[in-house]
């Protein structure tokens, strides 16, 4: 080998790539997935920010409820420093006090001089930290939740398009009894209306923390007010209600149950779930060529194999499913072991754990957008599939037509078809021929009667009971009830986030 090869292969980066942005591992969540909305709901700029919008909430509640400590002007100064946080200056504070809560407490103050003496007064760091949280979970599920009604509504309109085209059902992965593409929608639409309604009722559950003290007894605002209890509760009510939440869990201890972290990643993990699945089939329908997720013109399947087109979405949606469903294991271990009114082992996960749930779950929801949106079925290979499967399967009304129509002994009949079946059975099989079962019938003499009859016997929309009328029962009385709250949503429309392949 060249040694000019081997010394390029030994080399590192000049120290000037040390400031690069590609230098330093970036999470491929926000990197290369996440929606700009839902990664700017997490960011550093949104959590600090609303950190300053708490401290002045409060600073503005207390001074409602007459600490008179507080002045205009000091709400002033908070109220035009939200957004310009010097975070060189935060992180050396952090560095020197080893505490991220205080090193923004002093960074506003420098920010807002007047403020600086009354700024997080009477407040734990949980008010900012725990409420921050809450805000940003509760924005999250708004941004998850007309998504996921998006595509329902699209999955829907597939369903009811597809309604009646017959599809070879699969139990066990084998060949079964037909169905039809639209009623096999339908299936997937159920799991998605079991989300909705999951995380829809964990976002109406969803309460504030308030103001609640270190311990939760509210101990610092009753010496604030002079044991003035009923200021105490005023207090906790008006900064709750500023924040835009309609009650505060009424009682805590320096945090809000983590149960809550529990009760609303649940419901993401059990979305995860039906991604998976959903994705899954879609992927087992596209190696048998019935229908494929949405294919660009420049788009490559393979970089060795040109001809390719692989389902590479639903893998993706697959991949991050799987993510998804594994975080709920961290909070569930979270809640299980915070110990008395708190332990801080639940900070480090949690900044970890809660960000990445909805940041996952939001890039599975786009991905699946996208698929629903651009989905291709090829009625002809199905039809296809249907016929070398049919065959076998209309035997039945073979045996039945035999005995009610043309008189035939039933035993003798069922007897005629075994034997026919196992005979193009093993051309199929051993000789890797084509299913001939319906010209050995037309051949023999016992079925003449029928043979004028195949036709209609076997036509594939007989074989699929009440397919279609489910497919319209569903769409009319489960789905466009569950979708009445987000028509005026879904009519002006839902983004639909470009694919980062």
């Amino acid at each position: 080998m060249d040694a000019f090869v081997v010394a390029a292969l030994s080399s590192k980066a000049p120290s000037a790539a040390a400031v690069s942005v590609h230098d330093r591992y970036n999470s491929p969540l926000t990197s290369r997935y996440a929606s700009a909305e839902m990664a700017h709901n997490f960011s550093d700029a949104n959590k600090f920010s609303t950190w300053r919008k708490l401290w002045l909430t409060l600073a503005a509640a207390e001074q409602k409820l007459g600490l008179t400590d507080i002045t205009n002007e000091a709400l002033k100064e908070m109220a035009v420093h939200l957004f310009d946080i010097d975070y060189e200056m935060a992180a050396a504070e952090e560095k020197r006090r080893r505490h991220d809560v205080m090193a923004h407490v002093h960074t506003f103050g420098v920010a807002a001089p007047k403020a600086a003496g009354i700024i997080h007064l009477g407040a734990t760091s949980c008010y900012v930290t725990d409420n921050s949280e809450l805000i940003m979970m509760r924005d999250a599920l708004d941004i998850i939740i007309p998504k996921l009604a998006s595509c329902i509504d699209k999955l829907s309109n597939f369903a009811k398009t597809y309604k009646d085209l017959p599809t070879l059902g699969f139990t066990h992965l084998q060949p079964a009894q037909l169905t039809t593409v639209g009623k096999r929608a339908t299936l997937w639409i159920q799991e998605l209306l079991m989300d909705l309604r999951n995380i829809s009722r964990a976002r109406a559950d969803l309460r504030f923390r308030g103001v609640k003290g270190t311990t939760g007894t509210q101990a610092s605002f009753l010496t604030l007010f002079d044991g003035d209890h009923d200021k105490v509760e005023q207090l906790d009510d008006l900064v709750t209600h500023m924040q835009g939440f309609p009650a505060a869990y009424p009682v805590t201890g320096q945090t809000y149950t983590r149960k809550v972290d529990l009760d609303v990643l649940s419901t993401l993990a059990s979305f995860g779930a039906t991604a998976h699945k959903m994705c899954s089939d879609i992927r087992i329908l596209a190696s048998l060529k019935e229908i494929e997720e949405p294919f660009e013109k420049d788009q490559i399947g393979s970089s060795a194999m040109a001809y390719k087109r692989n389902p590479m979405r639903c893998e993706r949606v697959c991949s991050l499913a799987r993510h998804l469903m594994t975080l709920v294991g961290n909070v569930q271990q979270t809640a299980a072991v915070q110990w008395l009114e708190r332990t801080l082992d639940d900070s480090a996960n949690r900044r970890v754990s809660i960000p990445e749930a909805f940041l996952t779950a939001d890039i599975v929801l786009s991905l699946i957008q996208n698929i629903v949106d651009g989905m291709v079925v090829y009625p002809k290979v199905i039809e296809r599939r249907i016929a070398q499967e049919l065959p076998f399967m209309a035997t039945e009304n073979f045996i039945m037509f035999m005995v009610q129509k043309a008189g035939g002994d039933r035993q003798r009949c069922h007897e005629e078809i075994r034997l026919l079946s196992h005979q193009a059975g093993r051309v199929v099989k051993d000789e890797g021929g084509e299913n001939d079962l319906i010209e050995r019938i037309k051949k023999c003499d016992y079925f003449a009667p029928m043979v004028p009859h195949m036709k209609e016997l076997l036509d594939s929309k007989t074989f699929v009971g009440r397919a279609p009328q489910q497919v319209e029962n569903f769409l009319n009385n489960e789905v466009e009830p569950a979708l009445a709250p987000y028509r005026d949503i879904l009519n002006s429309g839902v983004k639909q986030e470009s694919i980062n392949v």
